[in-house]
């Protein structure tokens, strides 16, 4: 998502430094570019307009006037515009002082609702909290089954009443459960609608009224595009929202529901869906977004994602191991793992300031080079992977044969790994001279 948004403020971006002053006229030139790719990327053409209005008052002001480095400053103040109409300060799920705390998911059928309740338990039992799911969407078929496979998958219990028909009952019943078996969240799955009607706002309203909830969090499809952003601005009038998670922000469509909603609605994006994994979810921050959007990168999710995916104690062990060049194939397979457990390489690169941009330059990460290299090293013996020098002729090709490459590919990668073990080898070398006082002072 954003891609060809971030494309074109990029373009902008080199434009406006590019020059040394920045006349009014320039300004305006940018300002109906940064205009026309708001509109391309399906934003609210009011939201747009009032976008580039209040970029232009600071843009042509003393603000830029004064700056050593206009063109810098007018990107300044588009990232501070940009982070206030994604919502501004991000936002935490609130939680209740007396326990249990109540979130009620609203939203159509097709938006991801039963998914992200899921979702949504797993982050908070891996933070230590102990969720209830519940299931209140009744007329759907399969609808509780479905909360309970993910119930199980996320390790969450869910409450269910097998044959109930008055989804507010099942919602109040849910509460005292959870009050009894000392869970202190109760994330209620709410029956949805293929589009508005006043029979689902009736029965919303209703539940908000039985459980009181703290959150009431509108779950959104960033695929609808402006139908995203109209549904939005109905669930608020009619029921009072607290928050938006919006999913699938990992597909291709243009975000300009994202950048439209919060404008409109006035209401925060909590969190949003980047992955049909228990882990895909991740909260929203408006800052990085607008980061992101413009080239800039997003290197603190980059080191959460990292904090949340690594095993510290296996951590220290790899690096005892780099000290002493005693890295393996077996070590490299594991880091391969993890790496595949924080998401697609190609957006972990784009987090990375600069990086992202000499990516899609260079045609993208092939993944499936890491796949082939994976299997490589899965069709070796234990031994092999310890000690890949005894790894002969006959050995290279039965390996080929098992990962299903070549022996060029083998070979390939045995001499890559020779090679970064002789530097990781060199570079212990000069530590310890340095420590031994060869050196005029020890390296880091």
């Amino acid at each position: 998502m954003f891609e060809a948004l971030q494309a074109r403020f990029q373009t902008i971006i080199r434009t406006l430094t590019g020059r040394g002053v920045l006349s009014e006229a320039d300004v305006d030139a940018a300002l109906r570019e940064v205009r026309l790719a708001l509109l391309e990327a399906d934003v609210n053409f009011k939201v747009a307009k009032t976008f580039v209005d209040r970029v232009r008052a600071r843009a042509v002001g003393a603000e830029i006037t004064k700056s050593l480095a206009p063109g810098h400053e007018v990107i300044k103040i588009v990232h501070e515009e940009l982070t206030r109409l994604l919502g501004g300060p991000s936002r935490e799920l609130r939680f209740a002082e007396r326990p249990p705390t109540v979130v009620l998911l609203a939203g159509l059928h097709g938006a991801g609702k039963t998914t992200t309740a899921g979702k949504l338990a797993f982050r908070l039992r891996r933070r230590g909290r102990q969720p209830l799911l519940v299931a209140t969407d009744l007329k759907r078929p399969a609808a509780v089954t479905q909360l309970q496979v993910v119930g199980r998958q996320a390790g969450v219990p869910v409450f269910a009443q097998q044959g109930a028909t008055d989804p507010l009952a099942v919602a109040r019943a849910s509460v005292a459960a959870a009050q009894a078996g000392g869970q202190d969240t109760v994330i209620i799955d709410s029956a949805g609608r293929l589009h508005i009607d006043d029979e689902l706002m009736a029965e919303l309203r209703a539940t908000r009224e039985a459980v009181r909830p703290h959150e009431v969090l509108l779950v959104m499809d960033a695929m609808a595009g402006q139908d995203a952003v109209t549904m939005a601005a109905r669930f608020h009038q009619h029921l009072g929202l607290d928050g938006l998670i919006v999913t699938k922000l990992d597909g291709d469509a243009r975000g300009g529901a994202v950048l439209s909603v919060v404008e409109v609605t006035g209401v925060p994006v909590l969190f949003a869906g980047t992955s049909e994994k228990l882990d895909g979810l991740e909260p929203f921050h408006p800052d990085r977004m607008a980061s992101r959007i413009l080239g800039m990168g997003d290197v603190l999710t980059l080191i959460e994602r990292a904090q949340e995916t690594v095993d510290q104690e296996s951590a220290a062990e790899l690096e005892r191991k780099l000290r002493r060049a005693e890295f393996t194939l077996e070590d490299f397979r594991q880091q391969l793992r993890q790496v595949k457990k924080m998401g697609p390489l190609e957006s972990l690169l784009e987090m990375i300031p600069g990086v992202g941009r000499q990516v899609k330059a260079a045609g993208g990460v092939d993944e499936r080079q890491m796949r082939r290299v994976e299997a490589i090293i899965d069709s070796m013996t234990p031994e092999e992977r310890r000690h890949p020098q005894v790894i002969d002729g006959s050995r290279r090709r039965r390996i080929a044969r098992g990962s299903g490459t070549s022996i060029q590919d083998v070979n390939r990668l045995l001499r890559q790994f020779d090679e970064a073990r002789r530097l990781i080898r060199s570079v212990g070398e000069i530590e310890k001279r340095g420590k031994r006082g060869k050196f005029p002072f020890p390296l880091p």
